[in-house]
């Protein structure tokens, strides 16, 4: 698999502070990051966290090669003694997160990484862009499944997706938010994702006509032949020739189930008028799979309408996130260590959201078997309050330690913990639209901290 393990991917400003750190002898200094988001994409009541194990990765593999070091010299910004520096530097990382497919909330401290200052520093483009993405792809992929439940929906967004390594993780994080299969045959290669596809138009339009196109195509695939009807014109032509085709097959006494996909039009009018006709020649189970520019809305109102559609082909909405493209996560300072003690930084801001949470921080969940209800955030030192009523448990754990990966699971294993944390939310958090806000509470010492530094303007 193509990871982004070259230490230039990053921001040019994490290399002028970490030539600065370095200049200024704090370099090796402990300090302690922390990624959180502030607001949740697409309206969204929760957020599917992923990207966990590709970003380990990246970090295990990660450093500075000769030609990154010539490239970074060329720019007449770094002096030799950093440049030495770096092209011996090996990042030893601790990182503090939850299991990936875990359901995470806003203003909660998701991942601590911890570890020499100028490392921990040039690692936040790659932490940002690895979790933002990876994170928003599965929770878009988890609601258009909601929506579609219990139909499958499929991945078909790779050719607009946001290049090569772009689609390749999209893919892997659609599959986890509950996807039964992608398009995207590079992703059933690295992944292990089951893989789907039929015909294009131009199968139909390479052909003399419609119904040689069907034949043919009933000939190479006659145990699934899913027939893209909707070229020509879908009632008139497609609908009529696929029927004739599968007619034909009967005949011959093979054993097969029809399918059709409508990929434009009106899908609810259309869907019935093909169930009608289907079911009229005797085929009482068809595949109609929809597709075309389809979201969770869109599903979420043919759904109710009661259009006779069982499965889903999602493409462009999906892969892009297209409504709403990307998760507002950032990566701040929480706090470095003086001697033994971990001293809190907090940033400030005119604007409250923008102000973060000083100190290591650790993060809770209490529940009420089987269900969720509510999560609590605490600095690392202190002992949580039980909870009068339900289990508290907590959601941070090391997942890399000095630069080596502790954490590794099956991309399946992943995707039933995305069903199982989902299932266990209020139904409220889960809706669609103007979903209910899930409960998320901060220690007295916590609260207390951030006033105090708050009130003193600086850390």
């Amino acid at each position: 698999m193509d990871r982004f393990s070259s230490a230039l991917f990053t921001d040019f400003y994490e290399l002028t502070m970490a030539q600065g750190y370095f200049l200024q002898g704090m370099g090796e200094k402990r300090a302690a990051f922390e990624y959180f988001f502030r607001s949740s994409p697409c309206g969204s009541g929760f957020v599917v966290f992923a990207g966990l194990q590709p970003l380990l990765g990246a970090l295990q593999d990660l450093g500075f090669q000769k030609e990154e070091i010539d490239y970074l010299r060329s720019t007449g910004k770094f002096r030799e003694e950093f440049l030495g520096y770096l092209s011996k530097l090996r990042f030893y990382l601790d990182i503090y997160a939850p299991e990936e497919g875990k359901v995470v909330f806003p203003h909660e401290p998701i991942i601590r990484v911890e570890g020499p200052l100028l490392q921990v520093q040039l690692v936040e483009t790659l932490v940002l862009n690895y979790i933002n993405f990876q994170s928003l792809i599965a929770t878009k992929a988890a609601r258009v499944v909601l929506a579609a439940w219990p139909d499958p929906v499929l991945d078909f967004g790779l050719r607009r997706a946001h290049g090569p390594n772009g689609g390749l993780f999209a893919s892997r994080s659609a599959y986890i938010g509950g996807c039964a299969a992608t398009s995207n045959v590079q992703a059933g290669k690295e992944f292990s994702i089951p893989v789907s596809g039929t015909m294009a138009h131009s199968w139909v339009m390479g052909f003399a006509d419609e119904l040689s196109a069907f034949r043919a195509y009933a000939k190479v695939y006659p145990e699934n032949p899913i027939l893209l009807v909707d070229t020509y014109d879908t009632l008139k032509s497609g609908l009529p020739n696929a029927l004739r085709v599968f007619k034909e097959m009967r005949e011959r006494g093979l054993n097969f189930r029809p399918g059709i996909r409508l990929d434009s039009g009106d899908l609810y009018e259309l869907s019935l008028k093909a169930l009608k006709m289907l079911r009229a020649e005797g085929f009482e189970n068809p595949l109609i799979v929809a597709s075309g520019d389809l979201d969770e809305y869109k599903i979420e109102g043919l759904k109710k309408k009661g259009a006779s559609i069982n499965a889903w082909g999602v493409g462009t909405r999906l892969l892009t996130s297209a409504d709403c493209p990307y998760l507002s996560g950032v990566y701040k300072l929480a706090a470095i260590k003086e001697g033994d003690t971990w001293k809190p930084r907090i940033k400030l801001s005119s604007d409250p959201a923008k102000v973060s949470l000083p100190g290591r921080c650790n993060l809770w969940r209490t529940v009420k078997a089987p269900m969720y209800a509510g999560d609590y955030v605490t600095l690392a030192e202190e002992e949580p309050e039980s909870p009068t009523d339900g289990n508290l448990i907590p959601l941070l754990s090391l997942k890399m330690r000095e630069g080596e990966p502790l954490y590794q699971e099956s991309l399946e294993k992943i995707r039933q913990r995305v069903r199982e944390e989902i299932s266990k939310l209020p139904e409220g958090v889960k809706k669609l639209r103007n979903p209910e806000k899930y409960p998320v509470r901060y220690s007295k010492k916590l609260i207390a901290l951030k006033k105090e530094l708050m009130k003193n303007g600086k850390n």
